[in-house]
């Protein structure tokens, strides 16, 4: 796969489908390579007539890291946080959404549909607040404005989300401890099946595992805080899809991203987690190329 500098630093990206479509840019969430955007759900937006670009964020898979950043200490951040006060983080998710357009003006994009799921919607969500000429449509997936009386992860997600795997340095050992989260917080009306799950795990380990990363993009979700004013200046057509059943970033938080992004457009799927299942892909696929196409129209 190739890579471009944007705003920068090195960025991993991958281009499928005609490059005279209209760009569909995929933007993943904590710690998710380009790979967990699923190849077939990928090609069905291939297929519908888009230009898919997805790409490795700052700090994970194959683009560059940021290690000299350090490695902050997790606990301590989270602790600072809850008792409401200012969380310093190595870098913002502003410099990723700025990563994000600096992609785009690498590959001589003038706009693009932006989609985001999870951390990648919150900055989606600052792409189309930031730089409104670039995003042709908005569509922000199980993710959340950052306001602070929203419902947390559930005490059991948190309590995975910062153990460690038995040895970080082994690919099965990783594999097992990531599939423990990833079944926690999957759909549980449409389960992975659990050997395809740890197929799509396995192959993000060997290809780019990168716990500090993760770290550090938690860090800065954390420190972002409450984007609800930022989102009230959204201008372009948005579409917010969120799972009734998320137990990372739960139903309500997809509800006041669609209360605070004006005109924009929700649609809950029960029995959706915070995953990608592939009972799901047409689904998906369906909604977010329907609301391209209609907006284009």
């Amino acid at each position: 796969m190739p890579s471009v500098v944007a705003n920068g630093i090195t960025l991993e990206y991958e281009s499928l489908g005609d490059e005279a479509a209209p760009v569909m840019l995929l933007v993943m969430g904590l710690g998710m390579q380009l790979v967990s955007w699923p190849d077939p759900f990928c090609q069905l937006l291939v297929q519908r007539g888009f230009r898919v670009v997805r790409f490795d964020n700052r700090d994970c898979g194959l683009s560059q890291k940021m290690d000299h950043l350090g490695r902050p200490h997790l606990v301590r951040t989270m602790i600072r946080a809850s008792l409401g006060l200012p969380v310093r983080a190595p870098y913002a998710l502003d410099d990723m959404a700025r990563d994000t357009v600096g992609l785009l003006d690498a590959l001589g994009i003038r706009s693009a549909h932006v989609v985001g799921a999870s951390m990648g919607g919150m900055i989606a969500q600052l792409v189309a607040a930031s730089h409104p000429e670039r995003v042709s449509t908005l569509t922000s997936i199980m993710s959340t404005t950052g306001a602070p009386l929203l419902p947390q992860p559930r005490a059991h997600v948190r309590r995975q989300l910062l153990r460690r795997p038995a040895n970080p340095a082994e690919v099965d050992s990783v594999t097992e401890h990531l599939a423990r989260l990833f079944t926690l917080i999957g759909s549980p009306a449409y389960p992975t099946p659990p050997e395809e799950m740890r197929v799509r795990i396995r192959r993000s380990v060997e290809r780019g595992y990168h716990p500090a990363g993760v770290a550090r993009q938690l860090v800065a979700i954390v420190a972002d805080g409450d984007r609800s004013l930022r989102l009230r200046t959204i201008s372009c057509p948005a579409l917010v899809i969120h799972g009734r059943a998320d137990p990372l970033v739960p139903y309500a938080c997809g509800v006041d991203t669609a209360v605070k992004i004006p005109n924009s457009r929700l649609v809950p799927i029960d029995g959706f987690g915070h995953d990608f299942p592939p009972q799901l892909f047409e689904r998906l696929g369906d909604l977010i190329a329907s609301h391209a196409l209609r907006a284009s129209a």
